[in-house]
């Protein structure tokens, strides 16, 4: 049509446009935040590369009752060591949780104290953070842990200055599968994180909710299937210090 499309269909074009910019805009500050596999802002290590048939399980949120104890039971039993990162409040709710897993071989990182949204983009807030987790770990367990994960993998560049100061690692990982929190069957979950594994993958599971704890028994269930899975494929297990050639452990 001559002179161009009518002014009221490019008026209803306009706000399409500012949707999409919304949503790109949006889709950029995931993957620069909070993407598993973004290092703009630094290192935030999600698998090492290898062609070794080797990868790391690792727990986030806990520890979380009954289900961190179920997954140790099934830990203990493939004789597979793990990595969990643990929320301050939740050891000081669950002492005897935490030295469970250190007697049993396992490590134990850092996932801040409270797991508080509010609480991961402030250096203040960030600061208070890392000092009161690290008091619960030393109270509680005699220990410093050196490995870090944000809680949903949250960062900011105040996040990696401030991991400087502590000589904490700062860790990635892939989730096992993106619903596991919401706990989809066991089937479900260990299908999908079998398919997508890799060699150096350091793969992310929840035996917490936040700091409040949940029901988990969903991801306990997958995580013996995973095993058998991954075994059956030729793979080995072990720690994220081990996989990343790094401390586990500051010292006191």
């Amino acid at each position: 049509m001559p002179g161009g499309p009518p002014a009221a269909a490019q008026q209803r074009r306009i706000p399409w446009g500012r949707a999409g910019g919304t949503i790109g805009l949006l889709a950029a500050s995931y993957w620069i935040f909070m993407s598993p596999y973004s290092q703009l802002l630094g290192p935030f290590p999600y698998r090492r590369r290898t062609s070794e048939p080797v990868v790391a399980l690792t727990f986030d949120d806990g520890p979380n009752e009954p289900y961190t104890s179920q997954i140790a039971d099934l830990l203990a039993k493939a004789g597979v060591r793990a990595t969990f990162f643990a929320v301050g409040a939740c050891v000081e709710r669950h002492p005897e949780t935490a030295r469970r897993i250190l007697q049993d071989g396992h490590v134990l990182g850092s996932h801040g104290y409270s797991h508080d949204v509010r609480r991961c983009t402030g250096r203040a807030a960030l600061s208070d953070e890392f000092r009161r987790a690290e008091d619960v770990f030393t109270r509680h367990l005699g220990l410093r842990p050196a490995l870090f994960r944000p809680p949903w993998l949250l960062r900011t560049p105040a996040l990696f200055d401030l991991a400087r100061r502590h000589a904490l690692h700062l860790v990635s990982g892939e989730f096992a599968h993106p619903l596991e929190v919401f706990q989809p069957s066991p089937e479900r979950i260990a299908r999908r994180t079998v398919a997508k594994a890799r060699p150096g993958g350091l793969i992310i599971f929840h035996d917490g909710f936040d700091a409040r704890g949940g029901d988990r028994s969903s991801t306990v269930a997958a995580v013996d299937l995973v095993i058998a899975g991954l075994s059956a494929r030729g793979y080995r297990f072990t720690t994220v210090d081990r996989l990343l050639g790094v401390d586990p452990y500051r010292a006191a």
